[in-house]
């Protein structure tokens, strides 16, 4: 959705480096030079620093991932970075972030988050890293869309009303292996203009609900295939460039100003704003499909009522 076709690009908990190394494959896949690129990065544990150096080693890519692991909200080792993408998936709902001992700092431009979640603190920090042109793509725990304890609900509106977010969208659950609860993707943008310059979305957002999108690949997990990610990419590239091809989709894309997030109290969960989607008429009355389902209905229970003098019998005298 944001394009790192070329320029600096950062993830603030980079883990073992994946957000990297899908940032060079659509490089790759674009028939861009992967070395336009500028890697940056930082991860807190030591295990997985190394693994994430080692990760881009064996590919070939330059990364400045710094000279150590270590915390990034307590010692952030790219204080001046200034990143033209950022794509992140931070850890969720983390309680324990020490927030109680940064409560002035400078990155906190649109409220001081609460000390028993990071998930707002996380924004702020992508915030305050983003270029004047820049754009994160940033993966959050749903409850951020909504939650008005400890002040979010406050950054929220704040980040709303200084334009700061582009796009909503609200992903299938079961994609991660580490845990099954639905995900949304923050869009952020501290440049809503599109490819003429005109600021054509200002104090708009896009909201996608892109939930019953996917196909399971076992019990417990699924995989949003390529024309799901082309069909999510290509309406916001669409309604980014106001080029006349962009409509709003029941059920599925709603572009909202600012003054319809106002009447929501600033929640942002997409089905809020793109609503359900219209059920096809099969042409049939209502009266004759009600008189169908009683009648199976009817059916069923008669057959229950069947297999259950079965199982009595069958049981003799142990039927208790």
């Amino acid at each position: 959705m944001i394009e790192p076709y070329q320029g600096r690009v950062y993830d603030p908990c980079c883990g073992s480096g994946g957000m990297f190394v899908q940032s060079e494959k659509f490089v790759e896949d674009h028939q861009g030079k992967i070395e336009n690129l500028s890697i940056y990065g930082q991860e807190m544990n030591a295990t997985t620093w190394k693994l994430c150096r080692m990760n881009l080693a064996i590919r070939g890519l330059d990364a400045n991932l710094g000279t150590h692991y270590d915390d990034t909200f307590h010692n952030d080792l790219h204080k001046t970075l200034k990143a033209d993408f950022i794509l992140a998936n931070p850890p969720f709902n983390i309680s324990d972030w020490g927030g109680d001992q940064l409560t002035d700092d400078v990155r906190w431009k649109f409220g001081i988050p609460p000390t028993g979640n990071a998930n707002y603190a996380w924004l702020q920090h992508m915030v305050y890293h983003l270029a004047p042109n820049g754009a994160a793509g940033i993966v959050l725990a749903n409850g951020s869309l909504s939650s008005n304890t400890s002040n979010e609900g406050e950054i929220r509106k704040n980040l709303l009303e200084g334009d700061m977010v582009d796009a909503i969208v609200a992903l299938p659950d079961k994609l991660f292996y580490s845990t099954g609860i639905p995900v949304s993707l923050w869009i952020l943008n501290r440049n809503k203009a599109d490819n003429s310059g005109f600021r054509s979305r200002y104090h708009e957002v896009l909201f996608i609900d892109a939930r019953q999108l996917g196909e399971m690949i076992d019990r417990r997990h699924k995989v949003l295939k390529a024309d799901d990610v082309a069909k999510i990419a290509d309406t916001y590239h669409q309604w980014r460039n106001r080029d006349g091809h962009y409509e709003d989709s029941k059920g599925f894309c709603k572009s909202a100003n600012l003054s319809e997030i106002r009447e929501h109290e600033y929640v942002l969960t997409p089905g809020r704003y793109v609503g359900i989607e219209d059920a096809i008429d099969d042409g049939i009355p209502f009266e004759e499909k009600m008189e169908n389902m009683t009648a199976n209905l009817a059916e069923l229970f008669a057959k229950s009522r069947h297999l259950e003098d079965e199982i009595r019998k069958n049981l003799g005298g142990n039927w208790v």
